[in-house]
């Protein structure tokens, strides 16, 4: 099967649509009071490598649906003018993640270079989260 576009494609064209952070422009706004950080991992990655102090999990199928003021799974959160920094293992799925939140209307919106690899790798501050049962 060949597909339409791929999924590299598709990274390049939401990267040229958003606000990508350096690594370091993310570190410094980091634990400010009107910026929140949005993982969207799986919980299973946290559980495994932790996140970034403060961030809230906002794993990638529920995105749309928590955003969406309309949506009966709307997050409070998502309605407080805060700035958004998304961020992901490596960067590509916030990219997306940032796109669709930016076609949504969602405002302020970014994401950072190097996701939370790069973020651990540079020193940046890692809390533990342990599995919820």
């Amino acid at each position: 099967m060949k597909l339409k576009k791929s999924v590299k494609q598709m990274v390049d064209e939401a990267s040229a649509a958003i606000e990508t952070l350096t690594l370091a422009d993310a570190l410094a706004l980091h634990g400010k009071p009107d910026v929140t950080f949005i993982d969207i991992r799986d919980p299973r990655e946290l559980w495994r490598d932790g996140t970034i102090p403060g961030a809230i999990n906002v794993t990638r199928g529920m995105l749309e649906m928590w955003i969406d003021p309309e949506s009966p799974y709307a997050k409070d959160y998502f309605q407080t003018g805060n700035r958004f920094v998304f961020f992901c293992a490596g960067a590509w799925r916030s990219a997306l993640a940032t796109a669709t939140a930016k076609d949504m209307g969602l405002s302020p919106v970014c994401h950072f270079e190097g996701g939370f690899s790069a973020w651990k790798k540079a020193g940046g501050p890692v809390a533990t989260v342990e599995p919820k049962h």
